[in-house]
């Protein structure tokens, strides 16, 4: 059997329409989100995605890693958001006599001007796993990612020179319109996003910070075993491990050159100062 992960395109396209037709007729009978993964873009989430879907008592949106409601989609209703998830009584035939917890993980949430409020807004309880990464490496690797996917046309150093042009105003369109969807704050942030301590000083102030945690990829990928039993712990859910830690979507490529890692880094000092400030510990990739 052909499964979801490795289904054509057309075939899972196919699944998402059907899923939201059906979905939006049951939606009372389905799960709304007990906790979600914001961020960051480039992070390092979809591994840990995945890893924790595996776990037999966590549910995720049907044929979707993220679906993109509060960022995005938010027009659409929660009717519309709850139709991408299980129906509850199938939820627990899956988790084996435990409680079910169902999830998405959507990398833009944290960065949207919008997100933070409408989940905490709408999703009472609800507990934040942030995974954050060297915002160096993770604005380089942004770049492949959007060069990649066809929303960059221009090199790295060129794209640092216009993100302030190409932000300004944006954030202020988008909360002025729900309904906007800014090309140039979702794709051609790469400087912003890893602004880190103010993001995370937002998400302590909403949900406070017994219900957000913060972990480092770099700690993830190096001993994921502890950082996945950590996670677990935050979450409730029963101990378990899959059988093996995979790491998903990494972009090879050229190294970045001296001047460039520099220029971040120096751009970025303050910044993970006052991430070491608001979280009590050096974040990983300064250790």
């Amino acid at each position: 059997m052909i499964s979801r992960r490795d289904a054509p395109p057309w075939v899972k396209e196919a699944g998402r329409a059907a899923t939201r037709a059906g979905g939006r007729l049951t939606s009372g009978a389905r799960m709304l989100p007990d906790f979600l993964m914001v961020g960051t873009q480039r992070g390092g989430t979809t591994s840990l995605f995945r890893a924790l879907a595996a776990h037999p008592a966590t549910v995720q949106p049907n044929f979707h890693k993220g679906v993109h409601y509060f960022d995005v989609n938010y027009p659409r209703g929660l009717a519309w958001y709850r139709g991408h998830f299980p129906v509850r009584a199938l939820a627990e035939r899956r988790a084996r006599g435990a409680v079910p917890q169902a999830f998405e993980s959507a990398g833009y949430y944290m960065h949207h001007p919008l997100a933070p409020e409408r989940i905490a807004r709408d999703l009472p309880g609800v507990k934040l796993v942030v995974l954050l990464r060297d915002p160096v490496v993770r604005a380089y690797s942004a770049h492949k990612h959007e060069l990649a996917r066809g929303f960059e046309t221009e090199p790295f150093e060129r794209a640092l020179d216009l993100e302030p042009e190409r932000l300004a105003g944006e954030i202020d369109k988008i909360r002025a319109d729900p309904a906007y969807v800014s090309h140039g704050h979702r794709h051609h942030s790469y400087l912003d996003r890893g602004r880190y301590a103010e993001q995370i000083e937002r998400l302590f102030a909403l949900f406070g910070r017994d219900r957000v945690l913060v972990v480092f990829a770099e700690d993830f990928f190096t001993e994921p075993e502890p950082c996945y039993d950590s996670i677990l712990r935050f979450l409730g859910l029963p101990a378990w491990r899959p059988a093996s830690f995979e790491r998903h979507n990494a972009r090879p490529g050229s190294p970045l050159p001296d001047h460039l890692q520099r220029r971040l880094a120096d751009y970025y000092a303050p910044w993970d100062d006052k991430l070491a400030a608001l979280l009590g510990t050096e974040p990983a990739w300064r250790r």
